[in-house]
């Protein structure tokens, strides 16, 4: 019997995210969340797509992710498709940050884990989870290939002209300050899902990706490789987001702590947790935000002109690093649900040859679309991402290869 079975998984700080797929023909078998680990009440959902069961909920005390993971493991073996299976090929993870090293996929050894352990400063909130989501799969799967699928990964290809911040060398090659770059399995997959789109190969193919959920970031593609991307040393930089500030001048941090007598902790809350939309109007969700400015709700409108203007700057400048475009694609919550912002993001910029057709942007749909004119130079694409899918093809293709 092949093994062609993938279980991906998304270590959260206080959840687990999982997808089991079979990658003969990419079918999902099961999806499910664990979240609130360790609080008083944990929630675990189960969906058996592969016998079109019902969802299955817990609300129960779940302390920590080893015990997360047993609950999956027992819900999957409720199904007939338990861990211990032999069609299961391999576990693929999420890891968050690779730094400079990991630049593929790769096989989780110890070497791995204590490079994923070293990087923990530059990515405290996620590197750690996505330790722990390892380590305690390896415990109920030893004898099983581990992949770490990188969300930094995408983003090496980038030059570095555009990689390094203009500091003193030294200082930054000692603290390893750099851009990396995140959502890297979402931006390759939409970046060649938007290629398809087109009827093109992606080395043929330069698109800009706005990847645009609570979290939000840009990227420029040429040709399938990653030149150019918004976020930076941290998820912290570029785009206005749902909670964090995005692009502000770094003599921002240096006023609050000298004149607002805030300390680092605080200022990195600031700019985190309470800042982007909610900082500016109280709200994170584009649709809440939406029905308070057809109100006629004033600070609603002007987060989202801030979230606006922001989007134009980098779909003008990543045009610049690419010099001839394809292609612009939305993806993540708001880029595939929120018409109104792919219309007022590119709205302005028909001398780009960019243009939105209003009855096809106000389509709903899950499916790859285009919501440009035909007549529009660069195409204006909706590309739902799926990096599940994503980490479960890299995964499956590193296996196939170590086997042949």
């Amino acid at each position: 019997m092949t093994a062609t079975r993938i279980l991906v998984l998304n270590s959260g700080s206080s959840s687990v995210k999982y997808q089991l797929l079979d990658m003969a023909d990419s079918t999902r078998l099961a999806v499910g969340l664990v979240e609130r680990i360790g609080e008083e009440t944990s929630r675990l959902k189960h969906t058996p797509l592969a016998t079109g069961g019902d969802a299955r909920e817990q609300n129960r005390p779940i302390t920590d992710h080893e015990e997360a993971l047993k609950a999956v493991a027992a819900e999957l073996t409720e199904d007939g498709l338990g861990l211990d299976s032999p069609e299961l090929a391999a576990i693929g993870h999420r890891v968050v940050h690779g730094g400079k090293l990991f630049t593929q996929p790769t096989v989780i050894d110890d070497a791995v884990l204590k490079e994923v352990e070293r990087l923990i400063p530059v990515a405290p909130l996620h590197n750690p989870a996505n330790l722990t989501g390892i380590r305690t799969a390896q415990t109920l799967r030893p004898d099983l290939p581990q992949v770490a699928v990188f969300d930094t990964a995408f983003h090496t290809t980038m030059p570095e002209s555009a990689a390094r911040y203009a500091i003193d060398v030294k200082t930054a090659d000692e603290h390893r300050v750099r851009r990396y770059g995140f959502h890297g399995t979402s931006h390759a997959y939409v970046s060649r899902k938007t290629a398809e789109l087109l009827g093109k190969r992606p080395e043929d193919v330069n698109v800009i990706v706005l990847h645009l959920g609570n979290g939000a970031s840009a990227s420029a593609v040429r040709g399938g490789q990653c030149v150019e991307t918004s976020m930076g040393l941290t998820p912290l930089e570029g785009l206005v987001m749902g909670t964090r500030s995005g692009d502000v001048d770094p003599a921002v941090i240096f006023h609050l702590m000298r004149v607002g007598k805030m300390s680092a902790d605080e200022i990195d809350d600031l700019l985190n947790k309470k800042s982007g939309l909610i900082g500016l109007c109280g709200d994170n969700d584009m649709r809440e935000i939406r029905r308070r400015i057809d109100e006629g709700d004033e600070e609603a409108r002007l987060a989202f002109d801030i979230y606006v203007h922001r989007l134009k700057k980098y779909i003008g400048s990543y045009y610049a690093v690419l010099g001839r475009v394809d292609a612009v694609a939305f993806t993540a919550g708001v880029g595939e649900n929120a018409a109104p912002v792919r219309e007022a993001a590119v709205a302005g910029l028909e001398e780009l040859g960019l243009a939105v057709d209003g009855e096809l942007n106000s389509v709903r749909s899950d499916e790859p679309r285009l919501i440009s004119p035909e007549y529009a130079r660069v195409a204006v694409a909706v590309v739902p991402t799926d990096e599940e899918l994503e980490i479960a093809q890299q995964t499956y293709a590193l296996v196939q290869n170590r086997n042949d």
